[in-house]
Formats: structure tokens, C-alpha cells, sequence
């Protein structure tokens, strides 16, 4: 089947009504953009002939019921198809209340973008002729009340059962947590392994049998793309954190029968009140690292004295902002041969995060 299509990525929204912003003294994102980034980026996405839109994840500031409402009611008003699938941020209660969304409540508010059964937390949709679409809830609560990143066995048992039936079928997967590493070690290490699926592996594992090529995340705030056997996860950054990203899709079939995936990444630079938001979003991020640096430092693989991390976090303040970017390019001379060496390692091997042609046969 010739297949060709286009479609949207926005990704880690966290809308927040200007009543609910609450200010972390810590955080990186900012809420207060995230509705007028958001109107920005549909006034662009309405003039692109689309088929549909993916949203995979952290939709609201921190699962407020007010801001669910005003998303989901926003969502309704567009020319094109929205999926989306539950982040982290969207459920943070097992169980909800009367201001904060529960794990099992969130499809309510999305019953016409994707979830038809209401009652269940992922879902398979055939969203056009031939191109299925599975969404999985990728958010638990462990027996301590502690939410993690995992599929549990129901929802693997589910996913093998529709992936069965789909041979001829392009099938695209979305969840919110990662299923690929995008950053090195980032599996293991204490600080990168809160974004990955606990069980990635067992689900990498039915994705390639079933021949599934395509996989679409959020959470880390990255623009990245990555590769484990056939299968890509294009996971793309948040649009209240630098660099502010979204994605605009194009697949295609050429004459010969191969099928092309060409990626177009694009920025929100400015809003209203924030007049150079780029420069100004990378600069939050640099004025809030010295915390975060100094626990990289100080945690595995580099294990420094406290003393020694202080002294070179300073050094590291835009790291973050450059990985968040995509297709890092990571000089770091001053630094120490092995913690240069580490981090370093974080560059890009190709320019493939933001602009991509990637061939799937």
C-alpha cells in the first residue's frame, strides 16, 4: 500500500491557567508560556494540511482538573484529529479528588482523542487507511504509592493481541515515558532512569517482532532521535522549555516502494511578555543547573567529592539547554579529562534530533 501523510508532534504541554501556577523554586519549565506557545504553534499547525496530531504526554502542569477541562475543550475546536496519551504530570494521584486528576480519570477528558473506552487507559485506532495507532499508558503506582514508568502484564497482553492482527498495517506507537536511551547511560543512571520505561526492554522486544518501526515519547524534555534495531523513538521536547520544539511529519512512499519518515522540527521564539523567549528559557535553565549539575557530578558513574562537583558545575551551566536542544555539539576543555570525557560523551554522533530524513524499507 502506497502510503502518504502528515502529522504533528507537541509534546510535554503542561498547560497551566494562570489561577493554577504554582512556582518551584527548581523548575526548569515555564508554565506561564504554555498557553500562548500552544495558541502559536496551532495558529502554524491549522495552515499545514494535516491528517493528524500527536500529543504524547504531560498535557497539564501538574494534572489540575481546571486545566484538563480547558485543554480538552481547546483540542475539540481543531481541523484535525488529535491522540493523545497520559504523562507523568497529568496523573500524579492514584486515586483523584475535586482539584487534581486520578490515574483512571484522565480519559475522561479525552474521549474524542483517543480514548473511546473510557474505561480503559490505552488504546488502537486505525486513523487512517492502512496506519494504526496504539496509545499506552506507560504510568503506574508501585505498592508504596510511588508513581513509576511501566507497562504492567494486561496492557503487554492487550498490545501482543492487536499487534497480531495488523500485518498490513504501518503501526505507530505512543507513550510518554522513554523506550530507548537518548542519553548515555541513561537507563542506569540514577538521575536518567526516571524517564525511561522500567520494562523497555520486554517492550522493545514485541515492537520488533511485530515489525514495528515507529515510536513517539515525550518526558525527557529532549529533542532526540534514536535507534535499537529497526525501530526508532523520536522524542521530542517540551514546548514551555528551551528550545520550545514541535514537530511537523511527512511520510511518505516513494515510486520504488520505499518508505521515507521526513522530520521538520520548529521553535517558538517569542510571546507576548517574552520578547526574546529563547534566549530568555535557555538563561532559566543555566541560572537554575547548579543543583542539578553538582548531583550529576556527585552521582554514578563520576561519584565526586561534593567539594570537587561545586567547583565545577559553574562550568556546566548550559549543558542541559544544549542537550534539550538536540544535536549537541559539547566542548568542555577546562574540565578534567575524565569528566570532560563524560560529558563530551553527550554529543551528538549525527544531525538527525531536529531535522531528519529517516528511511523505514
Amino acid at each position: 500500500m502506497s502510503l502518504n501523510f502528515r502529522f504533528a508532534i507537541v509534546s510535554d504541554l503542561h498547560i497551566a491557567l494562570s489561577h493554577t501556577i504554582w512556582d518551584h523554586p527548581t523548575r526548569f519549565h515555564l508554565v506561564e508560556v504554555s498557553i500562548p506557545t500552544l495558541e502559536l504553534v496551532l495558529e502554524h499547525l491549522a495552515e499545514c494540511d494535516l491528517d493528524f496530531l500527536l500529543l504524547p504526554g504531560d498535557l497539564t502542569q501538574d494534572g489540575e482538573i481546571d486545566n484538563h477541562v480547558w485543554l480538552s475543550k481547546r483540542l475539540a475546536k481543531l481541523p484535525f484529529p488529535v491522540y493523545v496519551v497520559p504523562g507523568n504530570h497529568d496523573v500524579p494521584l492514584s486515586v483523584g479528588n475535586d482539584k487534581v486528576t486520578g490515574l483512571s480519570d484522565f480519559p475522561r477528558y479525552y474521549h474524542q482523542f483517543g480514548y473511546e473506552n473510557i474505561d480503559q487507559l490505552h488504546y488502537t485506532h486505525e486513523i487512517l487507511p492502512g496506519v494504526r495507532l496504539i496509545g499506552l499508558n506507560s504510568n503506574i503506582f508501585d505498592q508504596t504509592g510511588r508513581q513509576i514508568g511501566y507497562l504492567d502484564q494486561q496492557q503487554l497482553d492487550w498490545l501482543k493481541a492487536v499487534l497480531a492482527t495488523t500485518e498490513d498495517e504501518l503501526v505507530m506507537v505512543m507513550l510518554h515515558h522513554n523506550v530507548i536511551e537518548h542519553l548515555p547511560g541513561q537507563a542506569t543512571n540514577p538521575l536518567g532512569r526516571r524517564y525511561m520505561l522500567k520494562n523497555a526492554p520486554q517492550l522493545l522486544e514485541i515492537l520488533d517482532q511485530a515489525g514495528v518501526k515507529l515510536v513517539f515519547t515525550g518526558h525527557l524534555h529532549v529533542q532526540d532521535i534514536a535507534q535499537w534495531q529497526n525501530i526508532y523513538e523520536i522524542t521530542t521536547g517540551s514546548l514551555v522549555s528551551y528550545p520550545h520544539p514541535y514537530r511537523i511529519v511527512n511520510f511518505r512512499t516513494e515510486s520504488d516502494g520505499k518508505q521515507v519518515l521526513q522530520i521538520e522540527s520548529h521553535r517558538i521564539t517569542s510571546v507576548a511578555g517574552w520578547p526574546d523567549l529563547t534566549e530568555q528559557s535557555r538563561e532559566r535553565i543555566a541560572d537554575h543547573s547548579f543543583a542539578f549539575m553538582t548531583k550529576l557530578l556527585t552521582s554514578p558513574p563520576l561519584s565526586l567529592p561534593q567539594e570537587q562537583a561545586v567547583q565545577l558545575a559553574p562550568d556546566l551551566r548550559y549543558f542541559w539547554a544544549d542537550v534539550a536542544g538536540g544535536d549537541a555539539e559539547l566542548h568542555f576543555p577546562t574540565l578534567p579529562t575524565p569528566v570532560r570525557d563524560y560529558f563530551e560523551a553527550f554529543s551528538s554522533e549525527s544531525a538527525i534530533d531536529n531535522q531528519a530524513t529517516l528511511l523505514l524499507s
